[in-house]
């Protein structure tokens, strides 16, 4: 089954995102002290994408149901009759918690021990929602600031050497390997947090309410999460530590990260595109009122020293890029349109089309569509279609490597 069809999204409103980003990209009406957080794109059966056909609306997870060929051969001989990845757009005003994603075989492993328990998939307590891993990249649409695995050995202990409170840690370190040293942290209690970090806070609080401290400072990301996401000093989260062992890092716009299977990480600040495998299973590690699965996180956590690896831009000299990541669920292909400029295509996978800037008229056979900034479309596989520029600007399509 060939075919392109207008698609449109659905919205999270998750406490910690923006109120005006999303609604000025959409062009939608927004409401008073609403959060808008996440756009989907995609056939996650919690929150189907839903598509448009001679004038009725179908879910996509039902549409793909009844039309299992439009995701192509290649996708359906690996990943099964469902659309393997995940398109969404997110705007971060406040931190997320400190996360990391299960393998594959963690994830089967994992759903299925909670089902035999009987855990409600909607439980709060619910650690695994579905059976698959979540491997996900992300480019940055702002300046973007995240966590993203631990840094070498060496860099954290400088960083506890330079802070008189954490001289503890930097001792124990010493002696122990990362996975025992962020173990014994991850259940400190309040006495052990509070002597770690009262001192810092005490020391940096002048500073940060006067703006002074720099964002490549770990003690401005602890005081800036206390006060955004209202964590008393008295019921400090062990999630704040972490600020001193994993990467800060700063993404410009266009640019992008990879984070795999069990590398932990927090979103911080900005607005991104973030494309991966189709799951919404989530390990927490901190920085969060929701359920923190200690025994499970220390389980799933990969502790390896990491060098933050930058995906570079799209080049602007170059209408038609896809970012180089190792996943194999998913690619994203970065496309710009200018006046009186044609890309012709044609996809070996169900794909995504959403139009970040500009306006597009996209054509197979006998069909056209028009699309403005935050309009989107699902192309079936094997489809052979033409972009042109109506507005100059720029979309991203999903699809398979």
């Amino acid at each position: 089954m060939t075919g392109i069809y207008k698609l449109t999204g659905s919205m999270q409103h998750y406490v910690w995102g923006g109120k005006d980003y999303i609604p000025a990209l959409l062009n939608i009406a927004k409401q008073p002290d609403q959060h808008y957080a996440e756009w989907w794109l995609g056939a996650h059966n919690s929150s189907p994408s839903q598509l448009e056909i001679d004038g009725q609306t179908v879910s996509l997870t039902e549409f793909l149901a009844h039309n299992p060929t439009a995701l192509g051969t290649q996708s359906r001989a690996v990943f099964g009759d469902e659309l393997p990845y995940l398109l969404k757009i997110l705007d971060v005003e406040k931190p997320l918690s400190i996360q990391l994603h299960p393998t594959k075989k963690q994830a089967e492993i994992g759903f299925a021990a909670e089902n035999a328990k009987g855990v409600d998939l909607k439980d709060p307590k619910r650690t695994y929602k579905d059976n698959n891993h979540k491997p996900e990249m992300m480019i940055a649409l702002s300046d973007f600031w995240l966590l993203h695995g631990f840094k070498t050995k060496d860099k954290i202990l400088a960083t506890l050497k330079s802070r008189p409170s954490l001289h503890t840690l930097a001792d124990k370190l010493s002696t122990q390997d990362l996975h025992g040293f962020y173990a014994d942290i991850m259940q400190a209690d309040q006495t052990q947090l509070a002597a770690w970090l009262h001192p810092i806070i005490k020391a940096n609080q002048t500073a940060y309410t006067q703006g002074e401290l720099l964002l490549d400072n770990p003690d401005y990301w602890v005081l800036y999460a206390m006060e955004a996401m209202d964590i008393p000093a008295e019921k400090l989260d062990a999630g704040l530590i972490c600020f001193y062992l994993f990467n800060i890092v700063h993404t410009k716009k266009g640019e992008g990260i990879y984070q795999d299977a069990g590398i932990p990480h927090a979103y911080l600040r900005g607005q991104n595109i973030e494309l991966m495998a189709c799951s919404d299973n989530v390990i927490r590690g901190g920085l969060t009122p929701k359920h923190v699965d200690i025994p499970e996180l220390l389980k799933v956590v990969d502790c390896r020293e990491v060098e933050p690896q930058i995906i570079p831009p799209a080049p602007q000299d170059q209408p038609v890029f896809t970012y180089s990541t190792p996943a194999k669920d998913f690619a994203l292909e970065n496309v710009c349109f200018r006046p009186d400029e044609q890309h012709q295509g044609k996809t070996q996978s169900a794909t995504i089309l959403f139009v970040m800037q500009g306006a597009l008229k996209i054509s197979e056979n006998s069909t056209a569509l028009l699309l403005k900034q935050g309009e989107s479309a699902f192309i079936c596989a094997d489809t052979e279609y033409r972009i042109e520029s109506v507005e100059e600007g720029y979309c991203v399509l999903a699809k398979l490597p």
